[in-house]
Protein backbone atom coordinates (compact mmCIF):
# COMPACT_ATOMS: atom_id res chain seq x y z
CA UNK A 1 0.00 0.00 0.00
CA UNK A 2 2.60 2.65 0.82
CA UNK A 3 4.94 1.75 -2.32
CA UNK A 4 1.48 2.60 -4.12
CA UNK A 5 0.61 5.62 -2.66
CA UNK A 6 4.38 6.74 -2.98
CA UNK A 7 4.18 5.65 -7.10
CA UNK A 8 1.15 7.89 -6.87
CA UNK A 9 2.81 10.58 -5.39
CA UNK A 10 5.38 10.52 -8.20
CA UNK A 11 3.38 10.52 -10.74
CA UNK A 12 1.48 13.70 -8.92
CA UNK A 13 4.78 15.52 -8.77
CA UNK A 14 5.69 14.55 -12.41
CA UNK A 15 2.68 16.28 -13.19
CA UNK A 16 3.29 19.63 -11.30
CA UNK A 17 6.99 19.42 -12.83
CA UNK A 18 6.12 19.28 -15.93
CA UNK A 19 3.06 22.08 -15.41
CA UNK A 20 6.21 24.28 -14.06
CA UNK A 21 8.20 23.56 -17.13
CA UNK A 22 5.70 24.15 -19.85
CA UNK A 23 4.87 27.85 -17.85
CA UNK A 24 8.15 28.73 -17.53
CA UNK A 25 9.82 27.87 -20.75
CA UNK A 26 7.18 29.60 -22.49
CA UNK A 27 8.98 32.90 -22.40
CA UNK A 28 11.82 31.88 -23.15
CA UNK A 29 11.63 29.35 -26.01
CA UNK A 30 9.59 32.49 -28.10
CA UNK A 31 12.91 34.65 -28.09
CA UNK A 32 15.03 32.99 -30.44
CA UNK A 33 11.86 32.48 -32.73
CA UNK A 34 11.28 36.00 -32.70
CA UNK A 35 12.67 37.34 -35.61
CA UNK A 36 11.15 34.45 -37.53
CA UNK A 37 8.03 35.18 -36.46
CA UNK A 38 8.39 39.36 -37.08
CA UNK A 39 9.73 38.13 -40.45
CA UNK A 40 6.21 35.69 -41.15
CA UNK A 41 3.63 37.52 -39.42
CA UNK A 42 4.71 41.53 -39.82
CA UNK A 43 4.89 44.08 -37.09
CA UNK A 44 7.83 44.86 -35.92
CA UNK A 45 6.42 47.90 -33.85
CA UNK A 46 4.78 45.37 -31.82
CA UNK A 47 6.38 42.43 -31.64
CA UNK A 48 7.32 43.45 -27.79
CA UNK A 49 4.11 43.06 -26.70
CA UNK A 50 4.20 39.42 -27.21
CA UNK A 51 6.70 39.05 -24.15
CA UNK A 52 4.70 41.72 -22.44
CA UNK A 53 1.43 40.54 -22.67
CA UNK A 54 2.96 37.15 -21.29
CA UNK A 55 4.56 38.70 -18.29
CA UNK A 56 1.79 41.41 -17.38
CA UNK A 57 -1.36 38.99 -17.29
CA UNK A 58 0.94 35.83 -15.68
CA UNK A 59 2.02 38.29 -12.97
CA UNK A 60 -1.19 39.36 -12.20
CA UNK A 61 -2.82 36.53 -12.06
CA UNK A 62 -0.56 35.13 -9.73
CA UNK A 63 -1.72 36.16 -6.49
CA UNK A 64 -5.20 35.71 -7.43
CA UNK A 65 -5.69 32.61 -8.55
CA UNK A 66 -3.17 31.47 -5.02
CA UNK A 67 -6.39 33.14 -3.19
CA UNK A 68 -8.91 30.84 -5.44
CA UNK A 69 -6.86 27.63 -4.97
CA UNK A 70 -7.11 28.25 -1.01
CA UNK A 71 -10.91 29.37 -0.87
CA UNK A 72 -11.94 26.29 -3.63
CA UNK A 73 -9.24 24.17 -3.72
CA UNK A 74 -6.25 23.77 -5.75
CA UNK A 75 -6.55 20.95 -8.02
CA UNK A 76 -9.67 22.57 -10.19
CA UNK A 77 -7.23 25.72 -10.96
CA UNK A 78 -4.33 24.23 -11.56
CA UNK A 79 -6.16 22.26 -14.14
CA UNK A 80 -8.06 25.29 -15.04
CA UNK A 81 -4.58 26.51 -15.93
CA UNK A 82 -3.10 23.40 -17.93
CA UNK A 83 -6.10 23.50 -19.99
CA UNK A 84 -6.78 27.07 -21.03
CA UNK A 85 -2.67 27.09 -21.51
CA UNK A 86 -2.85 24.06 -24.08
CA UNK A 87 -5.70 26.30 -25.87
CA UNK A 88 -3.79 29.37 -25.74
CA UNK A 89 -0.62 27.44 -26.94
CA UNK A 90 -3.07 26.10 -29.81
CA UNK A 91 -4.04 29.69 -30.91
CA UNK A 92 -0.65 31.36 -30.52
CA UNK A 93 0.72 28.44 -33.51
CA UNK A 94 -3.06 29.66 -35.61
CA UNK A 95 -1.98 33.62 -35.42
CA UNK A 96 -2.09 35.38 -38.18
CA UNK A 97 -1.22 38.90 -36.98
CA UNK A 98 1.30 40.22 -34.37
CA UNK A 99 -1.81 41.39 -32.62
CA UNK A 100 -3.58 37.99 -32.32
CA UNK A 101 -0.31 36.79 -30.94
CA UNK A 102 -0.12 39.14 -28.30
CA UNK A 103 -3.73 38.35 -27.50
CA UNK A 104 -3.25 34.83 -27.41
CA UNK A 105 -0.48 35.19 -25.37
CA UNK A 106 -2.21 37.00 -22.93
CA UNK A 107 -4.27 33.89 -22.44
CA UNK A 108 -1.25 31.68 -21.99
CA UNK A 109 0.17 34.32 -19.30
CA UNK A 110 -3.34 33.91 -17.51
CA UNK A 111 -3.09 30.80 -17.25
CA UNK A 112 1.14 30.03 -16.21
CA UNK A 113 -0.20 32.35 -13.48
CA UNK A 114 -2.22 29.67 -12.17
CA UNK A 115 0.18 26.84 -12.93
CA UNK A 116 2.96 28.23 -11.41
CA UNK A 117 2.36 29.17 -7.75
CA UNK A 118 -0.29 26.55 -7.53
CA UNK A 119 2.21 23.77 -8.44
CA UNK A 120 4.39 25.18 -5.26
CA UNK A 121 1.50 24.97 -3.23
CA UNK A 122 0.55 21.27 -3.94
CA UNK A 123 3.70 20.33 -3.39
CA UNK A 124 4.05 21.86 0.23
CA UNK A 125 0.20 19.87 0.99
CA UNK A 126 1.62 16.73 -0.22
CA UNK A 127 4.81 17.11 1.11
CA UNK A 128 5.64 16.19 5.29
CA UNK A 129 7.22 19.09 6.49
CA UNK A 130 10.96 17.72 6.92
CA UNK A 131 10.72 16.58 3.14
CA UNK A 132 9.48 19.95 1.38
CA UNK A 133 12.95 21.20 1.07
CA UNK A 134 14.54 18.57 -0.93
CA UNK A 135 11.60 18.28 -3.18
CA UNK A 136 11.20 22.58 -3.00
CA UNK A 137 15.07 22.71 -4.46
CA UNK A 138 13.84 20.29 -7.73
CA UNK A 139 10.96 22.18 -8.10
CA UNK A 140 13.20 25.76 -8.20
CA UNK A 141 15.37 23.87 -10.52
CA UNK A 142 12.95 23.53 -13.22
CA UNK A 143 12.82 27.52 -13.80
CA UNK A 144 16.98 27.53 -14.48
CA UNK A 145 16.19 24.24 -16.97
CA UNK A 146 13.68 26.42 -18.98
CA UNK A 147 15.93 29.34 -19.16
CA UNK A 148 18.95 27.39 -20.21
CA UNK A 149 17.19 24.84 -22.66
CA UNK A 150 14.26 27.27 -23.44
CA UNK A 151 16.54 30.14 -26.13
CA UNK A 152 18.16 26.51 -27.63
CA UNK A 153 14.96 24.61 -28.33
CA UNK A 154 13.06 27.66 -29.57
CA UNK A 155 16.30 28.17 -32.33
CA UNK A 156 16.25 24.36 -33.22
CA UNK A 157 12.34 24.24 -33.40
CA UNK A 158 12.29 27.37 -35.58
CA UNK A 159 15.42 26.65 -37.68
CA UNK A 160 14.59 23.14 -38.52
CA UNK A 161 11.00 22.59 -37.92
CA UNK A 162 8.22 25.55 -37.86
CA UNK A 163 7.85 28.73 -36.05
CA UNK A 164 4.66 27.81 -34.80
CA UNK A 165 6.05 24.16 -33.35
CA UNK A 166 7.32 26.57 -30.73
CA UNK A 167 4.02 26.66 -29.14
CA UNK A 168 2.37 23.04 -30.26
CA UNK A 169 5.26 21.10 -28.65
CA UNK A 170 3.34 22.49 -25.02
CA UNK A 171 0.46 20.21 -26.27
CA UNK A 172 2.00 16.66 -24.88
CA UNK A 173 3.59 18.64 -22.58
CA UNK A 174 0.44 20.22 -20.94
CA UNK A 175 -1.39 16.59 -22.02
CA UNK A 176 0.72 14.84 -19.44
CA UNK A 177 0.44 17.22 -16.73
CA UNK A 178 -3.11 17.46 -16.99
CA UNK A 179 -3.61 13.64 -17.13
CA UNK A 180 -0.92 13.09 -14.02
CA UNK A 181 -2.59 15.64 -11.58
CA UNK A 182 -6.22 14.95 -12.60
CA UNK A 183 -6.45 11.19 -12.30
CA UNK A 184 -3.76 10.80 -9.13
CA UNK A 185 -4.43 13.59 -7.07
CA UNK A 186 -7.54 14.40 -4.85
CA UNK A 187 -6.92 17.12 -1.91
CA UNK A 188 -8.33 15.63 1.60
CA UNK A 189 -8.29 18.97 3.51
CA UNK A 190 -11.42 21.36 3.51
CA UNK A 191 -11.66 24.63 1.77
CA UNK A 192 -14.39 27.96 2.97
CA UNK A 193 -15.80 29.43 0.50
CA UNK A 194 -15.69 33.15 1.02
CA UNK A 195 -16.24 36.16 -0.63
CA UNK A 196 -13.96 37.20 -3.47
CA UNK A 197 -12.39 40.28 -3.66
CA UNK A 198 -13.46 41.80 -6.20
CA UNK A 199 -11.97 45.35 -5.73
CA UNK A 200 -8.91 43.71 -4.49
CA UNK A 201 -8.46 41.79 -8.10
CA UNK A 202 -9.41 44.47 -9.92
CA UNK A 203 -7.23 47.29 -8.84
CA UNK A 204 -4.08 44.67 -8.89
CA UNK A 205 -4.54 44.34 -12.35
CA UNK A 206 -4.82 47.19 -13.56
CA UNK A 207 -1.74 48.38 -11.39
CA UNK A 208 0.05 45.83 -12.94
CA UNK A 209 -0.66 46.33 -16.37
CA UNK A 210 0.13 50.07 -16.02
CA UNK A 211 3.72 49.18 -14.47
CA UNK A 212 4.21 46.64 -16.74
CA UNK A 213 3.75 48.84 -19.83
CA UNK A 214 4.88 52.23 -18.41
CA UNK A 215 8.65 50.15 -17.12
CA UNK A 216 8.06 48.69 -21.45
CA UNK A 217 7.97 52.23 -22.66
CA UNK A 218 11.10 53.40 -20.21
CA UNK A 219 14.05 53.75 -21.74
CA UNK A 220 12.75 53.92 -25.33
CA UNK A 221 13.14 57.11 -27.19
CA UNK A 222 11.07 59.47 -25.27
CA UNK A 223 8.96 61.87 -28.14
CA UNK A 224 5.29 61.57 -27.86
CA UNK A 225 5.70 58.66 -25.70
CA UNK A 226 6.70 60.76 -22.38
CA UNK A 227 3.05 61.74 -21.35
CA UNK A 228 1.83 58.44 -21.51
CA UNK A 229 5.06 57.06 -19.98
CA UNK A 230 4.23 59.92 -17.02
CA UNK A 231 0.14 58.61 -16.78
CA UNK A 232 1.24 55.10 -16.58
CA UNK A 233 3.55 55.41 -13.81
CA UNK A 234 0.65 58.29 -12.56
CA UNK A 235 -2.01 55.11 -12.98
CA UNK A 236 0.03 52.30 -11.46
CA UNK A 237 0.95 55.12 -8.13
CA UNK A 238 -3.00 55.68 -7.87
CA UNK A 239 -4.20 52.25 -8.41
CA UNK A 240 -1.81 50.70 -5.82
CA UNK A 241 -3.06 53.03 -2.86
CA UNK A 242 -6.50 52.09 -4.05
CA UNK A 243 -5.59 48.41 -3.90
CA UNK A 244 -4.28 48.76 -0.60
CA UNK A 245 -7.15 50.17 0.96
CA UNK A 246 -9.58 47.58 -1.20
CA UNK A 247 -7.14 45.12 0.57
CA UNK A 248 -7.61 46.43 4.22
CA UNK A 249 -11.38 46.66 4.12
CA UNK A 250 -11.71 43.21 2.34
CA UNK A 251 -12.99 40.05 4.39
CA UNK A 252 -10.94 38.04 2.33
CA UNK A 253 -8.39 39.56 0.53
CA UNK A 254 -6.04 38.25 -2.21
CA UNK A 255 -2.63 39.32 -0.21
CA UNK A 256 -3.82 39.31 3.16
CA UNK A 257 -1.27 42.10 4.79
CA UNK A 258 -1.46 40.18 8.25
CA UNK A 259 0.90 37.97 7.00
CA UNK A 260 3.31 40.61 6.26
CA UNK A 261 3.17 40.89 10.16
CA UNK A 262 5.12 37.56 10.79
CA UNK A 263 8.77 39.09 10.65
CA UNK A 264 9.67 35.79 8.76
CA UNK A 265 7.09 35.98 5.98
CA UNK A 266 8.15 39.90 5.61
CA UNK A 267 11.50 39.18 5.04
CA UNK A 268 11.70 36.29 3.24
CA UNK A 269 9.61 38.53 0.59
CA UNK A 270 11.75 41.34 0.68
CA UNK A 271 15.07 38.34 0.21
CA UNK A 272 13.17 37.20 -2.83
CA UNK A 273 12.45 40.13 -4.21
CA UNK A 274 16.18 42.20 -4.05
CA UNK A 275 17.52 38.16 -4.99
CA UNK A 276 15.37 38.02 -8.38
CA UNK A 277 16.65 42.05 -9.28
CA UNK A 278 19.97 40.86 -8.81
CA UNK A 279 20.10 37.59 -10.06
CA UNK A 280 17.98 38.23 -13.56
CA UNK A 281 20.90 40.85 -14.40
CA UNK A 282 23.66 38.20 -14.41
CA UNK A 283 21.43 35.70 -16.28
CA UNK A 284 20.85 38.27 -18.69
CA UNK A 285 24.40 40.49 -19.15
CA UNK A 286 26.56 37.79 -18.47
CA UNK A 287 25.56 35.61 -22.00
CA UNK A 288 25.72 39.37 -23.58
CA UNK A 289 29.22 39.86 -22.57
CA UNK A 290 30.70 36.13 -23.47
CA UNK A 291 29.22 36.54 -26.72
CA UNK A 292 29.33 40.18 -27.54
CA UNK A 293 32.65 40.92 -25.75
CA UNK A 294 34.61 37.75 -25.44
CA UNK A 295 33.50 36.84 -29.13
CA UNK A 296 31.99 33.66 -28.13
CA UNK A 297 29.38 31.77 -30.20
CA UNK A 298 25.33 31.78 -29.10
CA UNK A 299 25.63 28.06 -28.15
CA UNK A 300 29.09 29.00 -26.16
CA UNK A 301 27.01 32.29 -24.85
CA UNK A 302 23.39 30.10 -23.48
CA UNK A 303 25.74 27.11 -22.60
CA UNK A 304 27.81 29.57 -19.93
CA UNK A 305 24.35 29.45 -17.91
CA UNK A 306 24.22 25.87 -17.11
CA UNK A 307 26.84 25.23 -14.87
CA UNK A 308 25.37 28.75 -12.52
CA UNK A 309 21.92 26.48 -12.73
CA UNK A 310 23.63 23.28 -12.11
CA UNK A 311 24.82 24.94 -9.07
CA UNK A 312 21.79 26.71 -7.75
CA UNK A 313 20.17 22.84 -7.98
CA UNK A 314 23.10 21.50 -5.70
CA UNK A 315 22.56 24.52 -2.74
CA UNK A 316 18.58 23.97 -3.04
CA UNK A 317 18.93 20.28 -2.47
CA UNK A 318 21.69 20.96 0.33
CA UNK A 319 19.22 24.08 1.67
CA UNK A 320 16.48 21.57 1.75
CA UNK A 321 18.40 19.22 3.82
CA UNK A 322 20.07 21.97 6.30
CA UNK A 323 16.47 23.32 6.61
CA UNK A 324 15.70 20.65 9.36
CA UNK A 325 18.89 21.48 11.70
CA UNK A 326 19.32 24.88 11.15
CA UNK A 327 17.08 27.90 10.86
CA UNK A 328 15.97 30.01 7.51
CA UNK A 329 18.31 32.60 8.36
CA UNK A 330 21.13 30.58 9.75
CA UNK A 331 21.05 29.18 6.13
CA UNK A 332 20.42 32.68 4.10
CA UNK A 333 22.84 34.85 5.87
CA UNK A 334 25.98 32.90 4.22
CA UNK A 335 23.96 32.06 0.74
CA UNK A 336 23.15 35.39 0.53
CA UNK A 337 26.95 36.90 1.22
CA UNK A 338 27.95 34.07 -1.18
CA UNK A 339 25.48 35.38 -4.04
CA UNK A 340 26.54 39.32 -3.44
CA UNK A 341 30.14 38.11 -3.81
CA UNK A 342 29.75 36.11 -7.16
CA UNK A 343 28.34 39.57 -8.11
CA UNK A 344 30.89 41.43 -6.57
CA UNK A 345 33.68 39.27 -8.61
CA UNK A 346 31.64 40.12 -12.11
CA UNK A 347 32.49 43.80 -11.80
CA UNK A 348 36.09 42.71 -12.09
CA UNK A 349 35.83 41.72 -15.47
CA UNK A 350 37.79 43.38 -18.46
CA UNK A 351 37.63 42.56 -22.77
CA UNK A 352 40.66 40.61 -21.83
CA UNK A 353 38.81 38.09 -18.64
CA UNK A 354 38.33 34.18 -20.37
CA UNK A 355 35.50 32.69 -20.22
CA UNK A 356 36.55 29.83 -17.81
CA UNK A 357 36.83 33.16 -15.07
CA UNK A 358 33.25 34.34 -16.42
CA UNK A 359 32.18 30.73 -15.99
CA UNK A 360 33.50 30.40 -12.55
CA UNK A 361 32.14 33.37 -11.35
CA UNK A 362 29.21 32.04 -12.30
CA UNK A 363 29.04 29.29 -10.21
CA UNK A 364 29.58 31.19 -7.36
CA UNK A 365 26.72 33.09 -8.22
CA UNK A 366 24.30 29.61 -8.58
CA UNK A 367 25.85 28.34 -5.45
CA UNK A 368 24.87 31.51 -3.90
CA UNK A 369 21.22 31.99 -5.29
CA UNK A 370 20.37 28.65 -5.30
CA UNK A 371 19.49 27.95 -1.62
CA UNK A 372 16.99 30.48 -1.81
CA UNK A 373 15.09 28.35 -4.13
CA UNK A 374 13.87 25.53 -1.20
CA UNK A 375 15.06 27.66 1.42
CA UNK A 376 12.29 30.89 1.09
CA UNK A 377 9.92 28.90 -0.52
CA UNK A 378 9.30 26.89 3.11
CA UNK A 379 10.00 29.98 5.24
CA UNK A 380 7.38 31.93 3.70
CA UNK A 381 4.63 29.19 4.29
CA UNK A 382 6.21 28.55 8.05
CA UNK A 383 3.37 28.67 10.54
CA UNK A 384 0.86 29.59 7.57
CA UNK A 385 -2.94 27.62 8.05
CA UNK A 386 -3.01 25.27 5.20
CA UNK A 387 -6.05 27.71 3.54
CA UNK A 388 -4.09 30.25 3.48
CA UNK A 389 -0.91 28.67 1.51
CA UNK A 390 -1.52 29.41 -1.62
CA UNK A 391 -1.98 33.48 -0.75
CA UNK A 392 1.68 32.49 1.18
CA UNK A 393 3.40 30.75 -2.52
CA UNK A 394 1.62 33.04 -5.15
CA UNK A 395 2.40 36.31 -3.64
CA UNK A 396 6.44 35.20 -2.89
CA UNK A 397 6.44 34.12 -6.52
CA UNK A 398 4.41 37.62 -7.55
CA UNK A 399 7.49 39.49 -5.79
CA UNK A 400 9.93 37.48 -6.86
CA UNK A 401 8.92 38.27 -10.68
CA UNK A 402 8.40 41.79 -9.73
CA UNK A 403 12.06 42.30 -8.59
CA UNK A 404 13.32 41.03 -12.03
CA UNK A 405 11.22 42.70 -14.21
CA UNK A 406 11.48 45.84 -12.37
CA UNK A 407 15.20 44.95 -12.71
CA UNK A 408 15.66 44.08 -15.56
CA UNK A 409 14.47 47.33 -16.92
CA UNK A 410 16.26 49.56 -14.65
CA UNK A 411 19.15 47.97 -15.14
CA UNK A 412 18.50 47.44 -18.55
CA UNK A 413 18.20 51.38 -19.02
CA UNK A 414 21.55 51.63 -16.91
CA UNK A 415 23.72 49.46 -19.08
CA UNK A 416 21.82 51.23 -22.83
CA UNK A 417 22.51 54.48 -21.77
CA UNK A 418 26.26 53.58 -19.93
CA UNK A 419 27.30 51.85 -23.87
CA UNK A 420 25.87 54.49 -26.04
CA UNK A 421 27.53 57.47 -24.27
CA UNK A 422 30.75 55.54 -23.98
CA UNK A 423 30.66 55.34 -27.80
CA UNK A 424 29.22 59.13 -28.04
CA UNK A 425 33.12 60.69 -28.05
CA UNK A 426 33.72 58.55 -30.88
CA UNK A 427 32.14 59.90 -34.23
CA UNK A 428 34.37 57.63 -36.25
CA UNK A 429 32.64 54.25 -34.78
CA UNK A 430 29.63 55.10 -36.41
CA UNK A 431 31.02 55.99 -39.96
CA UNK A 432 32.50 52.76 -40.12
CA UNK A 433 30.24 50.37 -39.47
CA UNK A 434 28.53 48.13 -42.42
CA UNK A 435 25.92 49.84 -43.88
CA UNK A 436 22.90 49.30 -42.10
CA UNK A 437 23.94 48.09 -39.26
CA UNK A 438 22.73 50.31 -35.56
CA UNK A 439 24.44 50.35 -32.42
CA UNK A 440 21.51 50.27 -31.10
CA UNK A 441 20.27 46.23 -32.28
CA UNK A 442 21.86 43.97 -29.87
CA UNK A 443 21.16 41.16 -32.26
CA UNK A 444 22.94 42.83 -35.05
CA UNK A 445 26.44 43.68 -33.12
CA UNK A 446 25.92 39.83 -31.11
CA UNK A 447 26.18 38.30 -35.14
CA UNK A 448 29.99 36.79 -35.38
CA UNK A 449 28.94 37.19 -39.13
CA UNK A 450 28.72 41.39 -38.91
CA UNK A 451 31.19 41.63 -36.59
CA UNK A 452 33.64 39.80 -39.47
CA UNK A 453 33.08 43.10 -41.31
CA UNK A 454 33.54 45.75 -38.82
CA UNK A 455 37.01 46.76 -38.83
CA UNK A 456 39.79 45.83 -36.05
CA UNK A 457 39.74 49.42 -34.45
CA UNK A 458 36.33 49.89 -34.44
CA UNK A 459 35.00 46.65 -33.15
CA UNK A 460 37.71 46.67 -30.03
CA UNK A 461 36.31 50.54 -29.26
CA UNK A 462 32.64 48.68 -29.34
CA UNK A 463 33.69 45.71 -27.21
CA UNK A 464 35.02 48.11 -24.84
CA UNK A 465 32.24 49.62 -24.19
CA UNK A 466 30.01 46.94 -24.59
CA UNK A 467 32.63 45.32 -21.46
CA UNK A 468 32.72 48.59 -19.11
CA UNK A 469 28.81 49.04 -19.48
CA UNK A 470 28.06 45.67 -18.83
CA UNK A 471 30.56 45.42 -15.25
CA UNK A 472 29.19 49.02 -14.73
CA UNK A 473 25.44 47.34 -14.63
CA UNK A 474 26.60 44.07 -12.64
CA UNK A 475 28.10 46.96 -10.24
CA UNK A 476 24.71 48.85 -9.83
CA UNK A 477 23.42 45.19 -9.57
CA UNK A 478 25.01 45.03 -6.22
CA UNK A 479 22.75 47.56 -4.36
CA UNK A 480 20.21 44.75 -4.54
CA UNK A 481 22.67 41.88 -3.83
CA UNK A 482 23.65 43.58 -0.79
CA UNK A 483 19.84 44.35 0.03
CA UNK A 484 19.23 40.29 0.38
CA UNK A 485 21.98 39.98 2.60
CA UNK A 486 20.43 42.71 5.05
CA UNK A 487 17.31 41.01 4.23
CA UNK A 488 18.28 37.57 5.48
CA UNK A 489 19.88 39.42 8.46
CA UNK A 490 16.79 40.39 9.50
CA UNK A 491 14.88 36.92 9.04
CA UNK A 492 13.39 35.50 12.18
CA UNK A 493 15.24 32.38 14.13
CA UNK A 494 12.77 29.32 13.07
CA UNK A 495 13.83 26.69 11.38
CA UNK A 496 11.97 23.51 9.81
CA UNK A 497 10.13 21.59 12.01
CA UNK A 498 7.85 18.27 11.18
CA UNK A 499 4.15 18.59 12.24
CA UNK A 500 2.74 15.04 12.88
CA UNK A 501 -0.76 16.10 12.19
CA UNK A 502 0.18 18.49 9.17
CA UNK A 503 1.93 15.07 7.58
CA UNK A 504 -1.13 12.76 8.46
CA UNK A 505 -3.19 15.17 6.02
CA UNK A 506 -0.19 15.25 3.53
CA UNK A 507 -0.30 11.50 3.30
CA UNK A 508 -4.26 11.27 2.57
CA UNK A 509 -3.86 13.90 -0.16
CA UNK A 510 -3.22 11.12 -2.73
CA UNK A 511 -5.36 8.19 -3.19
Amino acid sequence: MLQQKNKKLGIVFAGLLLGILMASMDNTIVTTAMGTIVGDLGGLDKFVWVSSAYMISEMAGMPIFGKLSDMYGRKKFFVFGIIVFIIGSILCGTAQSMIQLSIYRAIQGISGGAIIPIAFTIMYDVVPAENRGKLGGLFGAVFGIASIFGPLIGAFITDHINWHWVFYINLPIGFLALLFVALFYQESHEHSKQKIDWWGALTLVGAIVCLMFGLELTGRPLGTNSGLIIGLFGGFGILTVLFLIAETRAAEPIIPFAMFKKRLYAMSNATAIFGGAAFVITSVYTPIFIQGVLGGSATNSGLVLLPMMLGTVVTATIGGFLMSKFSYRAIMIPASIMFAAGIYLLTTLSSGSSQLLVTTYMIIVGLGIGFSFSVLGNASIHGIEANQRGSASSTLTFLRSLGMTVGITIFGIIQSQSFMNKLASSAAVKDQLPQGMALTDPHALLDPAVRMNIPASVLDTITQALSSSIVLTFGWALIPALLTVLSAIAMSKEKLEADPEVNAKASAIVH
